[in-house]
């Protein structure tokens, strides 16, 4: 074959691809989970019984959550600041599951009164470890989320409403101090070790901060202005064409690795679209809301395949084990935005899948973390089969 005949071939073969006439094209893949087998109430009721049984079982005798043992959990970089972040936040996540999904057993309001014991006393005291770690920005947006249910458990407490409100802007200006100096957030600053962290934004953190910053609004505090714009702003820059979102900034050269591919991206997408939408981005529509919906319960499997491994990101697209709980939680928290006859079909899966997954102490897991994951993944779970309950209150 001669010089102008392969010329010509490899022209014909571009030709074919720009003009989209490749046969090879595999089928677009089926997304759509099938109907799923509706919860009965009384199912999903006692799977929440047994869940706020353990937390109340749990608690530790300072009110907290959770512990630096290793009781058949992971170390991770972490120094003593750290610890006690980890330690604030998870007992933050327990106080607003019990908050939500507690009975008005005696037990139950002690342990939510211990609990907010311990946040009025600690949160004001949580700081960055060292230069490297920023473990605390997850604190003080987890803090500010059962700030707002403490708020709103005793309305008519004026006083106690008023320390609430005076703790909601004191994780503010903690979320100002440690922005990253590009805008929004992450909990690594291998780079410059700085006072304003040069932390990479990371798009997962970014939207549990941005969601939260939405709650405390509602109650009429409103966030910094100018963090929040560029924590919206670091949100988008991360979100690709294909409705995926990079892990971090570091990772903008690489947009096809596998942790940014859909795959990788299932636990983070139902996040960062929740906080976009929830902050009038017009992109987030319904129709976007449900294509991730979707995918996290057809490839499920996916994310499932990471629980409870030790190592992260050892498992397909890099997908870490702590990503579970989290993926879920925020993926039921877009079921209410969407109109009330697409509802029930999303939470009867997210129920679905939760429900199997409770350990036979009523607990969940999904990251053997210190001792804190247990209470961590319990809480996750709770808040998200509290979303998962019908309007009407009826099951089948």
């Amino acid at each position: 074959m001669n010089r102008r005949v392969i010329l010509f071939v490899i022209g014909l073969t571009f030709g074919f691809v720009a003009s989209g006439a490749r046969a090879e094209d595999p089928p677009a893949p089926n997304l759509k989970p099938k109907p799923p087998t509706p919860v009965p109430v009384e199912r999903l009721d006692a799977a929440i019984r047994h869940g706020v049984e353990f937390l109340v079982a749990t608690q530790n005798k300072d009110g907290s959550w959770g512990s630096p043992a290793l009781k058949g959990g992971v170390p991770i970089t972490a120094g003593i600041g750290s610890h006690h972040a980890f330690g604030v936040a998870v007992t933050a996540m327990c106080v607003s599951a019990l908050i939500e999904t507690g009975s008005d057993s005696a037990d139950v309001r002690r342990a939510i009164e211990r609990g907010e014991a311990h946040l009025f006393a600690e949160l004001p005291k949580v700081r960055r470890d060292d230069p490297d770690l920023i473990y605390n920005v997850w604190t003080h947006a987890y803090g500010i989320q059962a700030l707002v249910r403490m708020h709103r458990r005793l309305p008519d407490d004026a006083e106690r409403k008023k320390h609430i409100e005076e703790l909601i802007r004191g994780q503010y200006q903690k979320l100002t101090k440690f922005e990253s100096a590009e805008g929004g957030w992450g909990y690594y600053d291998f780079d410059a070790g700085t006072q304003r962290p040069a932390s990479n934004s990371t798009s997962f953190v970014n939207a549990a901060v941005l969601v939260a910053f939405h709650e405390a609004k509602e109650l009429g505090i409103a966030p910094p202005e100018k963090v929040l714009a560029r924590g919206i702003k670091m949100t988008k820059a991360q979100r690709q064409v294909d409705g995926t979102y990079l892990y971090g900034t570091y990772l903008w050269a690489v947009p096809t690795m596998g942790i940014n591919r859909p795959g990788g991206s299932l636990g983070r997408s139902p996040s960062c679209n929740l906080a976009l939408r929830l902050w009038g981005d017009e992109k987030v529509t319904d129709a976007e809301l449900i294509v991730w919906l979707d995918r996290l319960i057809t490839r499920n499997g996916w994310l499932s395949l990471g629980r409870k491994k030790p190592i992260p990101h050892e498992s397909f697209f890099q997908v870490a084990g702590y990503f579970y709980y989290f993926g879920h939680y925020y993926a039921a928290m877009t079921i209410a935005q969407l109109p009330a006859a697409n509802r029930p079909f999303y939470q009867d899966h997210i129920a679905n899948i939760l429900l199997d997954l409770q350990e036979v102490d009523g607990s969940w897991w999904d990251y053997p973390f210190y001792n804190y994951h247990k209470p961590y993944g319990t809480a996750f779970a709770l808040m998200s089969l509290a979303a998962c309950r019908k309007a009407d209150g009826k099951g089948k």
